[in-house]
């Protein structure tokens, strides 16, 4: 099997280390950074740098790039891609850009397939990639109504990285989920980090700082398009969390521990039930 990333970071780098330590597998790269791919060919991550011209014969082509920079690649490639190249993106939301890049797909005559590895770290770029990046993480699979046989292949090749577990959503369930698993996350460490007392907490913080803020340290150009292209969805969490916190608020100021008490036990009851 023939698999060509464009844009070897953090994802992109290591769905090239994971499957190339899955074996039987065939990696070239598109990437900006030509010491990128230099480094990845001589570390033996890739087997050859690519270009736009490898996409004709490539079973499967990872897009592991930013959601608007996904789009112009894509567009401006469209010819290029064969008949039986199935397409999927990396990117964390999708009813912005799955319409667009199925509506290129349809147009040009190969397959687009949505997903979105469930994993990542603070760090970014190609130094930060991991083989074991995914090991026991969820890869979710944008099911519309896709082909099915394209779809096989991209579980087959995410079970190859060892993702744990293969999640299938429609564009729509999947960005109001992320809002709340991991837009809502982002947005709250950057808030938190962002009171006067955050340069003062050296000396008396432990785990709970340390836990809430680890998200923080935010890569900002990918976070903005994630979260103005899913802005309907985490606008509505946010309320959410807003309402949360004034109860919260209100409950602590009138002293009423009764309440309080209640919430908490709640809070505690799902935190356990859910995980």
């Amino acid at each position: 099997m023939k698999v060509t990333i464009i844009g070897l970071g953090l994802i992109g780098g290591s769905i090239a280390r994971s499957l190339k330590r899955s074996g039987d597998v065939c990696i070239t790269a598109v990437d900006n950074n030509e010491q990128v791919l230099l480094d990845a060919v001589s570390l033996g991550v890739i087997d050859r740098k690519a270009s736009v011209y490898d996409l004709e014969d490539s079973d499967v082509v990872y897009l592991c790039l930013y959601p608007d920079a996904a789009l112009e690649f894509t567009e401006k490639n469209k010819n290029r891609f064969g008949k039986n190249t199935v397409l999927t993106d990396v990117c964390g939301i999708k009813t912005y850009i799955y319409p667009k890049l199925k509506a290129i797909a349809d147009e040009a005559g190969f397959t687009y397939i949505g997903s979105h590895p469930m994993a990542g770290k603070e760090q970014s770029g190609f130094s930060a990639s991991d083989a074991s990046l995914f090991y026991g993480a969820s890869y979710i699979i944008v099911d519309n109504g896709e082909n099915n046989e394209a779809v096989g292949i991209l579980k087959e090749l995410a079970l190859r990285m060892g993702f744990g577990k293969i999640v299938f959503a429609t564009s729509d369930e999947h960005d109001k989920a992320i809002a709340y698993t991991s837009q809502l996350p982002h947005v709250l460490a950057c808030a938190y980090v962002l009171s006067p007392m955050c340069s003062k907490h050296d000396g008396f913080s432990a785990g709970s700082y340390r836990d809430v803020s680890r998200v923080a340290d935010i890569n900002a150009k990918l976070w903005t398009e994630l979260f103005i292209s899913n802005k309907e969805s985490l606008t509505d969490e946010i309320d959410t969390l807003i309402k949360n916190m004034e109860a919260f608020k209100s409950l602590i100021k009138e002293g009423n521990a009764e309440e309080l008490k209640a919430v908490l036990q709640n809070a505690g009851d799902n935190k356990r039930k859910y995980g």
